[in-house]
């Protein structure tokens, strides 16, 4: 039986390949969910909706700049539009620039910031109030990350606003419990993406010694993601919210 038949389900920051987002939007329709991706790059996020679509799945995709609340207001009347509501988002559209913190600028900090925690905010805000409009609670999934449970060299910015996400899904979640709106987060290591592939190159010299830190000494998959975003999505995680779930072959254990 499909986990997730009948539900309707956004995952922001869909486009890029391999991806936490692509892979979350893909493993969904598997379940049966009607996905929504959305990304800054619209064309690549209608890309992977269309994979999804040739595959037997249902899918729709559209431009969405996660720092912009007016094209959130758009994103959440076009799905409330189309399906009168939804069940679930996942707030995964993010970015990391690795800079020592002699070498961050404020543009920098500002940027990540803006991107990785203001916008769950957006979508956190935004998907309550379909939700309580809806009546049927929902599953909240906002993507942080190990950055924001442990320290990391040069992540002085991109912790920041992981931990704010970890927190901010925290606080959230005691207020709409009662409802059935439930709000956790996901906390991936080190995971083969492109994002990563990005952070590595910008942060060489730290790529050895983070390596190091995992004692499965590898690492992640975006299925390892997906596949927990995919349970938080469900309803066997019905009696779950305000928790943080790690993914990071133990890294974390240290």
């Amino acid at each position: 039986m499909a986990r997730l038949t009948g539900k309707i389900a956004l995952v922001t920051g869909g486009a890029s390949v391999p991806g936490l987002g692509s892979a979350t939007a893909i493993r969904f329709a598997q379940e049966g969910a009607t996905v929504w991706i959305t990304d800054r790059d619209g064309a690549g996020a209608e890309k992977v909706a269309a994979g999804i679509r040739d595959s037997g799945g249902q899918a729709q995709a559209m431009a969405h700049d996660v720092t912009s609340e007016a094209e959130w207001d758009a994103v959440m009347a076009a799905i409330t539009a189309a399906h009168g509501g939804l069940d679930v988002i996942v707030n995964n559209a993010g970015i990391a620039v690795l800079r020592p913190i002699d070498q961050m600028t404020t543009a920098d900090w500002m940027l990540q910031n803006d991107v990785n925690l203001n916008s769950v905010f957006y979508g956190t805000q935004r998907a309550v109030a379909a939700m309580r409009k809806a009546g049927k609670g929902g599953s909240i999934i906002n993507i942080s990350s190990v950055v924001g449970q442990i320290g990391v060299p040069a992540c002085a910015a991109y912790a920041a606003a992981k931990g704010g996400v970890r927190m901010m899904s925290k606080s959230v979640a005691m207020e709409t419990a009662a409802e059935g709106i439930r709000i956790n987060t996901v906390h991936p290591g080190m995971i083969l993406t492109n994002m990563q592939d990005v952070a590595t190159a910008d942060n060489a010299a730290n790529y050895d010694a983070t390596l190091a830190l995992i004692p499965m000494r590898k690492m992640g998959e975006p299925d390892d993601i997906a596949n927990m975003n995919l349970f938080l999505a469900s309803d066997e995680a019905k009696y779950i919210t305000g928790a943080e779930f790690t993914v990071d072959g133990g890294m974390t254990a240290n």
